[in-house]
């Protein structure tokens, strides 16, 4: 069995940017049909198309929670077009890596940033 990084243990036990955003800019949920996971990540956005405040919410196991704390601290203060570009190798890079297993983890967490990116961009065409 494969240890975990020092950094997952660390964002699985201190999550960080937990919670719900109020009236998000956007917000993409996916899952995992494969292991359960469900991961919602909230962004709002300013006018300047910097992300302001991430959060997260997760459904998941301990390396979901800690890819979806890694994701927001990598993406908060980042333009939207720099943020949607986080790639899942990104993502695990971050935490010095996942077991094989777990890398499905670091796909949802790019992926639910991206969707909540996209969620933002078509609101803001039907304004």
């Amino acid at each position: 069995m494969e240890e975990y990084s020092q950094k997952v243990k660390d964002h699985y036990t201190n999550p960080r940017n937990t919670g719900v955003i109020e009236n998000p800019s956007g917000e993409g949920t996916v899952g995992n049909p494969v292991c359960g996971d469900i991961m919602t990540i909230y962004i709002d956005v300013d006018e300047d198309e910097t992300l302001k405040e991430v959060k997260f919410s997760t459904f998941g196991c301990g390396a979901a929670i800690a890819t979806s704390s890694m994701i927001t601290e990598m993406a908060t203060g980042m333009n939207i077009d720099d943020a949607y570009k986080i790639t899942r190798n990104d993502v695990a890079e971050e935490l010095d890596g996942l077991p094989p297993i777990k890398l499905h983890c670091s796909n949802l967490a790019a992926d639910a940033l991206q969707a909540a990116i996209e969620d933002y961009k078509r609101k803001k065409e039907d304004k």
